[in-house]
């Protein structure tokens, strides 16, 4: 336990009394609505189980404003099973007077240092607590000064938000074009290659209507193997070349990536900010999902296997454009409708395309727009917040 330094205190030393003025029913009411509202904010899922800390300060009258305790709770300590006891006191000005009684061997160490700055930085907020008048810092601020605020749910874009987008146009799409004759070669007469050339046949009739450059008819089922695949390449190549965001054409690059992420020509790569983040956020009990006009398989290929390992274990679900294009607002609807969340105000976009985020922004998600290596430029005043790192989240 650390005592403070003797200060003058209703006429008495500080030395002589501080361990009385910690135990007085001020004090105690304090550690044990601390506790209480850490379990309630946790079952309000407005911190995580073991992050994020809260601060309270203990209102005795007898106690000039200025030496007022200051209770605040555990870092590391999982908020649902908070006690009285772990509870840090400390003076006004910020310095540890007691320290919570450390765990049994293979918990964490008690840490109060990390958030601490924050909370002597914070605004002071009025509650109705266990006995009379308890005040509690609330929307705690960062040391930049900006209010904190946590989603849900964080939606990603892949393609020069995630991931480089060199390595989608450069590697990916290369593989499948290089690849896509032998593998329509080699998988004809399964029927999943049989699904994916109905539907890319669906597709070029329909972009025969519209005079798509490039559509080349593809011949019917009852037409020579070798005609079919012909007409089939000749399409996806000019899709590829035209980076059309279609279902057709990504359903078949999933599944010639699959050959490659599974033969080990492939593995996807992910900025170095990313995999930390993932990290944190998931710690925070933030759900992360992935929206991107690739297949869900091919996403679960890029995150299965990367330059940091299988980063899947952090993310709860994939989007492609069967649930919608991407530039659409009926598409964020019906995510925001598939993830649990209460308003869509409670999730978060990320995209490096300011047209997705206008379109996330109409259906009320909050948005951050990624600037990283390689995007293209942004219109002027587009209005969106701009990121540079996921450590900026």
């Amino acid at each position: 336990m650390a005592m403070a330094s003797a200060l003058p205190l209703s006429g008495v030393k500080l030395a002589t009394t501080s361990q009385a003025y910690m135990e007085t029913k001020a004090a105690n009411d304090t550690k044990a609505l601390l506790s209480e509202l850490s379990r309630q904010f946790y079952t309000l899922r407005c911190v995580s189980g073991t992050g994020s800390s809260i601060a309270i300060k203990v209102h005795d009258h007898s106690i000039p404003r200025r030496q007022q305790l200051i209770a605040m709770s555990l870092s590391g300590v999982k908020k649902r099973r908070m006690v009285r006891e772990d509870t840090y006191m400390l003076s006004s000005g910020g310095s540890i007077l007691h320290s919570p009684p450390p765990k049994p061997f293979s918990h964490k160490l008690p840490n109060c240092f990390d958030s601490r700055p924050l909370f002597m930085k914070g605004q002071i907020g009025s509650i109705k607590g266990i006995s009379s008048n308890i005040s509690v810092k609330a929307g705690a601020r960062g040391l930049d000064n900006k209010n904190q605020w946590f989603p849900r749910c964080i939606v990603l874009d892949i393609e020069g938000t995630t991931t480089p987008i060199s390595f989608v146009t450069d590697v990916l799409f290369s593989y499948a074009r290089d690849n896509v004759e032998k593998h329509l070669i080699l998988t004809y007469e399964t029927g999943e290659t049989q699904d994916d050339i109905k539907l890319l046949r669906s597709q070029v009739e329909e972009d025969l209507e519209k005079g798509v450059a490039g559509a080349v008819p593809i011949p019917p089922d009852n037409a020579g193997k070798e005609e079919v695949i012909a007409a089939v390449v000749a399409n996806v190549e000019g899709m590829i070349k035209a980076d059309r965001k279609i279902t057709a054409l990504k359903q078949l690059q999933g599944h010639i990536w699959r050959t490659g992420f599974s033969g080990n020509e492939l593995e996807g790569v992910v900025f170095d900010d990313v995999p930390e983040a993932l990290e944190r956020w998931h710690a925070s009990g933030i759900k992360m999902y992935i929206y991107s006009s690739g297949s869900r398989l091919a996403q679960r290929l890029i995150f299965g296997k990367t330059n940091y390992g299988d980063l899947r274990k952090y993310l709860s679900g994939f989007f492609d454009t069967a649930v919608g294009n991407k530039r659409e607002t009926s598409s964020y609807v019906e995510i925001s409708e598939s993830v649990g969340v209460d308003s869509p105000s409670e999730i978060l976009f990320i995209t490096d395309v300011c047209q997705e985020a206008k379109a996330a922004k109409a259906a009320g998600l909050q948005v951050a727009i990624s600037i990283r290596p390689g995007n293209g430029p942004l219109p002027d005043n587009h209005g969106f917040q701009t990121i540079t790192s996921f450590s900026e989240i």
